[in-house]
C-alpha cells in the first residue's frame, strides 16, 4: 500500500490509548467499593487518556488534509479515527457517571460488563495493528468476529443485570444509577463492534 502520512502509526497510537482506558475503567470499578481516593485517581486517569486520543484524532485529520494519497480511503480513514475516538468518550462518560452519580458500591455484573469492554477494547488493537498488510485479512476477520461475539455476551450480561435490578433494587435512586452506568458499559461495546465493522469493511474492499 502506498505509505503517505502516518495514518497506521496513528491508529496505533490512539487505539493504544483505548485500551489504556479500557484497563483504567476496569480498575474504577474495582475500586470504588474501597476508596473514593483511589476512584477519583482513576477518573482522572480516563480524562487524561482521553485528551491524549483527542490530540491523536486532530493529527490524523490534519495529516487527511495534507496527504495527497492516502493508504486507505479517505472516508475509511475518517471513519475509523471517529469510531476509536468514540469508544473513549463512552469510557470517558461512565467515568463521570459513576462520579456524578456518587456510586458509592459496584454490582458483580458492572465488573463483568467493564471487562467485556476491556476484552473488545484489546481485540480492536490486535485488529487495528494487523491493518498495514491485507495478507492479514483473514486473521483481521477472526479478531473482528471476535469482537462481534463479546459484543452479543455484553447485551446477555446487561439484559441479566437490567432484569435483576428491576427485581431486586428497593430504591429507586440506586435502579437509576445503575441502569445508566449498564447501559452505557454495554455501548462500549458496541462501539467496538462498530470500529470492527469499519475494519472488516477495509479489509473486503482491499484485499
Amino acid at each position: 500500500m502506498p505509505q503517505e502520512g502516518k495514518f497506521f502509526e496513528l491508529f496505533n497510537a490512539h487505539v493504544d490509548q483505548v485500551v489504556l482506558g479500557s484497563e483504567a475503567l476496569v480498575s474504577l470499578l474495582a475500586v470504588i467499593n474501597d476508596s473514593d481516593e483511589a476512584a477519583a485517581k482513576q477518573c482522572d486517569l480516563i480524562d487524561v487518556i482521553e485528551n491524549r486520543a483527542d490530540g491523536i484524532t486532530h493529527e490524523t485529520m490534519r495529516q487527511l488534509h495534507k496527504s495527497f494519497i492516502t493508504p486507505l480511503d479517505r472516508e475509511e480513514i475518517h471513519q475509523l479515527i471517529t469510531s476509536l475516538d468514540d469508544i473513549l468518550d463512552l469510557i470517558q462518560d461512565v467515568a463521570h457517571t459513576v462520579t456524578l452519580y456518587d456510586v458509592r458500591h459496584v454490582t458483580a455484573e458492572a465488573v463483568n460488563l467493564g471487562h467485556l469492554c476491556l476484552s473488545c477494547c484489546q481485540r480492536v488493537r490486535s485488529a487495528v495493528a494487523l491493518l498495514p498488510s491485507m495478507d492479514n485479512g483473514p486473521e483481521i476477520l477472526r479478531i473482528c468476529h471476535e469482537v462481534d461475539q463479546l459484543e452479543s455476551a455484553a447485551d446477555r450480561e446487561m439484559r441479566g443485570a437490567m432484569s435483576r435490578l428491576f427485581r431486586e433494587e428497593p430504591d429507586v435512586r440506586e435502579l437509576i444509577k445503575f441502569k445508566a452506568i449498564y447501559e452505557l458499559l454495554e455501548t462500549v461495546t458496541d462501539r467496538c463492534e462498530d470500529v470492527a465493522n469499519i475494519i472488516e469493511g477495509i479489509v473486503l474492499e482491499n484485499s
